[in-house]
């Protein structure tokens, strides 16, 4: 008789998600807690994360907490990383702001704001993760790309360039981390419907949100846009022990967007 074996269990382990209190941070955070890991969730505004960190609680067992982080910020970020007692086992940069422009509309403030929470607060997270994955000769880092870091999107300059880099630097560390037992991926979602994408239209486009939606689900062949829990079960899988062969790689989530138009 096969032995009853839990799939994904992320019993004793720690994981801190940033930009976790809302959209894919916040279903992962979920799902992680759900399948009995401790969650430390970390974003921008310290009330949310809290709020955040107490309804995951509810659903789960697990020990959650939420810490407030402006990941762009050397201080905030080596602050809220002394405030985790112990080592990190996990961590997901959810953290991530957007913007529509091209090359010419695209100012050097656009540019800097971008680089500032995408590039930087990735880079400066996996900073504060990475000395105690080494001195554990274990961990994992995923990080959030997107295809837009591998396809032309039109006005996603800036954007862009962003996830590019994020995904360079998955490279980069899956690399040179190797042989202290840590694994690094990347996951480049097409459209995901978040609450972000509802703010975007209200502002953009009042009293057509609902034609402009079926505009962007159709960019995907599937028909539709994902959502935050698809991009969570492939979060979960990929921060399991059931994907220790899994280093180095860009994980498209895309509704068929690159191979199917």
């Amino acid at each position: 008789m096969m032995e009853d074996i839990r799939l994904f269990d992320l019993q004793g382990k720690r994981a801190v998600v940033t930009g976790a209190a809302s959209g894919i941070g916040l279903a992962i955070a979920e799902i992680f807690a759900a399948h009995k890991a401790e969650v430390v969730l970390l974003d921008l505004d310290p009330v949310k994360a809290a709020d955040a960190a107490q309804a995951v609680a509810k659903k789960s067992s697990a020990k959650v907490s939420g810490v407030g982080c402006d990941v762009s910020s050397t201080e905030s970020v080596a602050e809220a990383f002394s405030k985790l007692d112990g080592p990190i086992d996990i961590l997901v940069n959810c953290a991530g702001i957007a913007h529509v422009g091209n090359l010419v509309s695209t100012s050097p403030q656009d540019m800097d704001r971008l680089y500032g929470v995408n590039v930087r607060g990735t880079y400066l997270c996996m900073k504060a993760a990475i000395a105690g994955m080494i001195e554990a000769k274990r961990g994992v880092i995923l990080n959030m790309a997107s295809i837009a870091a591998t396809a032309g999107l039109t006005d996603r300059f800036a954007y862009s360039m962003t996830k590019g880099a994020v995904l360079s630097m998955t490279l980069s560390v899956a690399k040179d981390y190797l042989p202290f037992g840590i694994r690094c991926n990347c996951i480049s979602p097409a459209r995901v419907h978040t609450p972000f994408v509802d703010g975007f239209l209200a502002r953009n486009y009042p009293g057509k949100e609902a034609e402009q939606m079926q505009v962007l689900a159709k960019s995907q062949p599937i028909g539709r846009m994902g959502t935050p829990a698809e991009i969570a079960i492939l979060a979960l899988y990929l921060c399991s022990e059931e994907s220790s062969f899994l280093t180095g790689v860009d994980y498209p989530i895309d509704g068929g967007f690159f191979n199917l138009r």
